[in-house]
Parts: C-alpha cells; sequence; structure tokens
C-alpha cells in the first residue's frame, strides 16, 4: 500500500496480524497501521478504520487477542485467546451495568433473563 493511499482493508490487517503470533509479537494500533500504510505516524482516521477491521474479523471467528497493554496479536495458544475473551466479556458486562443502572433495570432484566411464567414454557405434549 503506498503511503499516499487512503484505504486500509481488512485483509491487509488480517496479514500483518498473522505475522504477530503470541502475546510477545503484539502490535498496538498505531504500530499495525504504520507497517501497512509505511507510514511514521499513521492518521487517527486509519487507526479508528483498523479497530473496526479487527472487530469484524473477530466476528468471523479469527482468532485475533489483545488488550491495550499488549496490542493485537494472532493467539499462540488457547490460554491468550481465553485471555482475551475475559476481558473482552468484562468490558461487556461493565457496559451493560452502566446501561442497567441509567435504565434503573436489573442487568437481569436488561437482559431479558427473567423467569417464564408457566403460561410461557412450551409444553412437551404429543398431540402439538
Amino acid at each position: 500500500m503506498s503511503s499516499a493511499d487512503p484505504t486500509l482493508t481488512a485483509a491487509q490487517v488480517l496479514a500483518e496480524l498473522r505475522t504477530c503470533v503470541g502475546r510477545a509479537h503484539g502490535l498496538h494500533v498505531r504500530d499495525l497501521v504504520a507497517r501497512i500504510t509505511g507510514r511514521s505516524t499513521p492518521a487517527p482516521a486509519h487507526e479508528r478504520r483498523a479497530r473496526e477491521h479487527v472487530a469484524a474479523l473477530r466476528l468471523q471467528g479469527e482468532h485475533i487477542c489483545g488488550k491495550p497493554d499488549t496490542g493485537y496479536f494472532m493467539a499462540a495458544t488457547a490460554a491468550e485467546l481465553d485471555e482475551t475473551c475475559r476481558y473482552l466479556r468484562s468490558r461487556a458486562v461493565s457496559g451493560l451495568r452502566i446501561e442497567s443502572r441509567l435504565r434503573r433495570v436489573s442487568l437481569l432484566a436488561l437482559l431479558g433473563q427473567l423467569a417464564l411464567s408457566d403460561n410461557d414454557t412450551p409444553k412437551n405434549n404429543a398431540n402439538s
């Protein structure tokens, strides 16, 4: 990619991350973008786009790990993947906890995890 080209693709992000296997090889987003674009000081828009691509690639099942202190990297072990999953879950729960307080409802109510009444539970009926 030339340094004048403003595009940044998911394929480029994934290709670069595949060279970064294991926590010890993590890249912070600015360094990831710098490697792809060849710019020593990447534009903030490129960094945002790279984060969007990482999120999309994760949704596709790519084992992209990372936290702010490690940067992004491909999982080398199940433990690295588990650590990232725990981090992502804690962020999600934290955001949901804030929303539940703002809405003044319990976290369980917010998540729709309330017990079903007898009228709502499916019946084991051989005739249905």
